[in-house]
This record gives C-alpha cells, structure tokens and sequence, in this order.
C-alpha cells in the first residue's frame, strides 16, 4: 500500500519486498536532500532530527498510509499526528514526496507568510493534521481521534509520531492506558528514539527504559527496531498485522541523529543545529556520496 494511492486494504498482493525498499529508500534520500535545503534557507534548525527520521516517515508516506495527496482532508484517510511540532521540517519532505505539497514549496521554509512554518500547524499546512508545540500531548490526540474514527464507523488509522522525550510526560502515560482501556487497535504509536533532548541526552534528562517492558505493561503491542534501516522498518511495521485486531500498537525507532550525513552525525550541539553556509554543499555531497556505497 502506497501513500499516493487509494487501495482497499484487502487488494492482491502489490510490490515486492525488493521494490518497496527501493521506493522507500529512494524516497528517504530525496526528503534528506529536501531537509537540507529548507535548513539552508534558515541556516540553522533541527535538521539533526530530521535526518534521523527520514526513513520512519518515508516508510510511512510511501507504503503504510492510505492517503489521497489532491485530498488531504478525505475522510478515509489514515491520520497521522506530529506531536512533535519542531519536527515539522521533517514531515514537509514528506508531504512534498508524497505529492500533497509541491516540491517547490519547500523553498518558502520559515519564511513570512509561507504555509511551512518552522513549528507544525494545521491551521496553515495541507496534511498537517494538529499543531505541535508543547510536548506530550499527541498521543491524547491520537487516543480521541481513534475514538471518534470507531464511533462514526470510518474504518481508518491513526498513526501518532513522538519522541522519546515524550516518555518523560505523565500525559503520553495517561494516553496509552487509554488506548489499551478502549482497545483501539486503530491506533499506532510510533517513537523516534534519537537519545537527544534539549538539556541533553535523554538517558541523563529522565532515563526512560526499559521501553519496550513499559509500553508492553501499559496493553500494547511493542516491537522496536532500528529506525535507519529501511528494510528492517518494512518488516516491523508488516508484523503490526499480527497483532490482536483490539490492541494499539507502538513502534520504537532506534535513529541516529543526522543520519546520511557524517559531518552532522558527530556534531556536537545536535538538537538545534547551527550549521556554516560552507558546509551545507559539503553535507549534500556527503549524503550522496553515501548513496552510491
């Protein structure tokens, strides 16, 4: 299933698992290419995060959501919430990939009056489904909104992408209990565990594992895998099928922030990254470089 297409769920096998690697990775390697060029435009951002996460969201918008990209508010579309609103310049490659926005506006990134603003907000960008600011508060979303979705009888998903700072709110505890309490098997979790926050590395902030044990005691069905490896992702997301029809499910993503780009890999202050306007085309160079190994 492809992001770009509206299938029933229940249609004849499509792609091989060969094909579909190779769609998704050459997605991720364009989005990281688009990352790059929108933080030029800044000449700083969270382009680390970014990076990290661009083979979770390819595999996403390339070949797990149903979406209708001329349509970004069908009602039978998955839903998928970027609770992490500063990761906004992510999803825009995304969403540029996967043809809801144009390439070409990727250029407008952060500046006056564009509809790609530097933090998420749905009232602006097609395809942005809520506002992301203060952390925590995505997977409540996500627990409502697949609430709604069984109640009126649409039979789609929702798909709520947070970070491993997240585990830190009392709030995403509270929302998980929720989604096993109601038995939303509509609802998927996904975390990018880059192991960095703001104040630091993540495991000195608020050591948060063993995660996989604590989503598994809150009722959900818990598989983690390493978020940078694109066909290892296919096959953690095709097992979230064998889960029980009524359990929400999490996917725990074991990312390195400024993956692709070993320049940005080993920088230092990595979490809101200042980046030299020489070293941009360096980066570029860098992430095909790794490309063609």
């Amino acid at each position: 299933m492809t992001a770009t297409q509206d299938v029933d769920r229940a249609a004849p096998a499509g792609p091989s698992f060969e094909d579909r690697v190779r769609r998704v990775a050459d997605a991720a390697h364009r989005m990281r290419h688009h990352v790059l060029n929108m933080g030029e435009v800044q000449g700083q951002g969270y382009v680390g995060q970014a990076l990290g996460v661009a083979d979770v969201l390819a595999v996403a918008y390339q070949d797990q959501l149903r979406l209708r990209p001329a349509d970004p508010h069908w009602d039978e579309r998955d839903r998928f919430l970027l609770s992490i609103g500063h990761y906004a310049i992510a999803l825009y490659a995304a969403l540029a990939e996967a043809g809801v926005i144009p390439v070409e506006e990727l250029e407008t990134y952060g500046s006056d009056e564009s509809r790609l603003p530097m933090s998420g907000m749905a009232s602006y960008t097609p395809g942005m489904e809520i506002s992301g600011g203060s952390l925590g508060h995505g997977l409540g979303v996500g627990v409502g909104m697949a609430l709604g979705l069984r109640h009126r009888g649409v039979a789609s998903r929702v798909v709520n992408l947070l970070s491993d700072g997240e585990l830190d709110e009392g709030s995403t505890w509270e929302a998980a209990m929720g989604a096993a309490h109601h038995r939303l098997g509509n609802l998927t979790a996904v975390v990018d565990m880059n192991a960095l926050q703001a104040d630091g590395p993540t495991a000195g902030v608020l050591a948060i594992e063993p995660v996989e044990r604590k989503w598994e005691a809150f009722g959900w069905h818990t598989v983690r895998v390493d978020g940078n490896d694109v066909p290892a992702l296919l096959r953690a997301f095709d097992s979230l099928a064998e889960a029980d029809a009524d359990t929400p499910r999490v996917v725990i993503c074991d990312t390195r922030i400024g993956s692709g780009v070993p320049l940005l890999e080993t920088r230092e202050k990595a979490h809101f990254m200042r980046i030299d306007e020489h070293e941009w085309q360096i980066a570029r160079d860098q992430l095909d470089q790794g490309a063609q190994r």
